[in-house]
């Protein structure tokens, strides 16, 4: 199988990605570890693998691999010492559980709306002075409300960057869980066709006869802590409107994210999403 060249030059130039032909019919095993040593060096360690060797047959003609490695450091640092253990509610009337909590009295970036508020910590600058990124955290305001709140967040292609705040306003009670969260997805393929979401042809790809996706494997890790956030993401395939105002604000807004809550870390610039996720139970890992 032969790549076509100009897409072998769009990896080389425009993705700064690289091409390497292997056989996957006699030597599968020798694949699966070129794949998972690259992905475990392009994570910084934080995922060592993806793939197995009965991920790949003597079918598989072509793998596509993409990792992203992400660690920021909070502006605004939270104090060790002040972090403390306190309930944490599940989902489902399961038993609350307990888990650290960090806080900070430093006024923050919040914006409330009908059923739900919005957090934006920053993360400090990086060597690219074009580049700014953030986490927001979508609390619900009831205890089981993150299935409807995730329901309008995919419902509208706006709706990410038009409740992302940008006034700071002084915090009464402030509390964030740390978490760590490693999730894998072996069969990414089928939940995409089970929403419509069709497999692409790979026609422009290959010289040879057209080829389509069969198989997506996706895995991620997400750390977020007193420090800031660590984070990485590989996926394997085989193969604006008008925004809505924020509520007017009391004096003093609580933010206590002790029930599940959606994440999202975002390039603020250009409103990039590099990572999207869930937390249900900072316990489960």
């Amino acid at each position: 199988m032969t790549l076509k060249p100009a897409f072998k030059r769009m990896v080389d130039e425009e993705y700064k990605a690289a091409a390497k032909l292997v056989d996957f019919k006699n030597k599968p095993g020798e694949v699966v570890n070129q794949v998972n040593e690259w992905v475990k060096k392009e994570t910084n360690g934080l995922i060592d693998s993806v793939v197995s060797p009965g991920d790949f047959t003597e079918l598989t003609l072509l793998v596509l691999a993409n990792a992203l490695y992400f660690k920021g450091a909070w502006v605004k640092k939270f104090d060790v010492s002040r972090t403390r253990y306190n309930d944490f509610y599940p989902p489902s009337g399961q038993a609350p559980v307990q888990v650290p909590f960090m806080t900070s009295n430093e006024d923050q970036f919040i914006s409330t709306y009908e059923g739900f508020k919005v957090l934006r910590l920053d993360y400090e600058q990086g060597g690219d002075l074009n580049r700014s990124f953030s986490m927001c955290f979508f609390l619900p305001d009831e205890r089981d409300g993150l299935c409807g709140l995730m329901e309008r967040a995919c419902s509208k292609p706006e709706f990410l960057n038009c409740h992302v705040p940008y006034k700071k306003v002084p915090v009464g009670q402030f509390r964030i869980p740390k978490f760590k969260i490693l999730s894998k997805f072996d069969d990414l393929d089928e939940r995409l066709d089970h929403l419509g979401v069709p497999l692409g042809c790979l026609s422009e790809v290959v010289e040879d006869e057209p080829i389509s996706l069969s198989k997506i494997i996706h895995k991620a890790f997400v750390e977020v802590n007193e420090e800031g956030t660590e984070a990485a993401a590989v996926t394997v395939m085989h193969r604006y409107g008008a925004c809505p105002r924020s509520s007017s604000l009391p004096k003093y807004v609580n933010f206590v994210a002790d029930h599940p809550f959606m994440f999202v870390i975002r390039e603020k610039v250009t409103g990039v999403v590099l990572f999207v996720g869930q937390v249900l139970n900072p316990q489960d890992r």
